[in-house]
């Protein structure tokens, strides 16, 4: 028997809270609750489409309840139940604090340096957190071109921290990005034409401290040093560090990787399978609950 909104709210505080096990959960289930762990209670996160905004609505219904929520199209602050089909879904305008426009969110909420955490996807990033969304090979002749920015390059330029959701391939993970949408740690000044550090060409402006803090891809997380380079931070289940290097175009530093990506808890889970994106809009396929979680939730 399906259960009501109302019922299934009622339920999360009986479901444990403890880590499932390696076979109970997926790898897009493991990515969306491990970039949700980058959000603070207090943080104004904006979320591009796809897993970072399922990452943030699980934020926002376990560790992050007062995270405000902010969707390029004008939508601030609503609570919604399902993860909305794109940014522009009005279901995401449920109880929301304003309906505006993207005046309001670019010129007025990012501009104004008030997002704390932007969350975007990216087809291919470098060893500072640059990213392309742009372009595979020369600009004005490409191998392929992708669909653009769209509202990347401002988010991941001037939200305090940025969170990326990639998929992993040595293609993918490079020394540095045939065309840069949206610079990392390290951008090209245009005074000069030299590869340089961002703060260094951002210096005298909000934006100069803002940049990449984490990476979350179907075979690790990572996280950026003081110097502004990509490092090992976890690797998933099953994946050894050999095929993280092996699965990336650089040099990257795993001296300081802290062990195995945490897994999702059991409560994570209900909420993301059964609040976040109960339709499959964007997980691939339901998952069967063990047979103690079930009967929770069966009651």
């Amino acid at each position: 028997m399906s259960k009501s909104i109302e019922e299934l709210m009622a339920l999360i505080d009986l479901i444990p809270d403890e880590p499932a096990k390696v076979g109970e959960f997926i790898l897009p289930e493991l990515m969306a609750i491990a970039i949700a762990h980058q959000v603070r209670n207090d943080d104004i996160v904006f979320a591009g489409t796809g897993l970072p905004m399922v990452g943030i609505m699980t934020a926002n219904l376990t560790v992050a309840p007062n995270a405000l929520l902010i969707y390029e199209a004008g939508i601030c602050d609503g609570k919604t139940m399902h993860v909305p089909m794109s940014v522009c879904d009005q279901r995401a305008a449920n109880m929301s604090s304003t309906l505006g426009g993207l005046v309001d969110t670019f010129g007025y909420y990012l501009q104004q340096h008030f997002v704390t955490l932007g969350f975007l996807g990216g087809a291919a990033i470098d060893k500072y957190g640059g990213v392309n969304v742009t372009s595979i090979g020369d600009y004005y002749s490409p191998q392929h071109r992708f669909t653009g920015s769209g509202g990347n390059s401002d988010i991941g330029t001037m939200s305090h921290r940025v969170a990326y959701i990639i998929l992993q391939e040595k293609r993918r993970f490079l020394e540095k990005n045939d065309y840069t949408t949206t610079p990392g740690w390290y951008c090209t000044d245009w005074k000069d034409g030299k590869w340089k550090p961002k703060k260094e060409v951002w210096a005298g402006t909000p934006f100069a401290n803002s940049g990449p803090c984490a990476v979350v891809s179907n075979f690790a997380t990572y996280g950026f040093d003081d110097e502004g380079l990509m490092y090992l931070d976890t690797t998933h289940p099953g994946v050894s560090v050999q095929q993280v290097q092996e699965n990336c175009g650089f040099d990257l530093n795993v001296s300081r990787v802290s062990g195995e990506t945490a897994h999702p808890t059991y409560r994570e889970l209900f909420v993301l399978r059964e609040f976040v994106d109960a339709e499959l809009i964007f997980l691939p396929q339901k998952v069967d609950y063990p047979p103690e979680i079930q009967k929770i939730i069966d009651g």
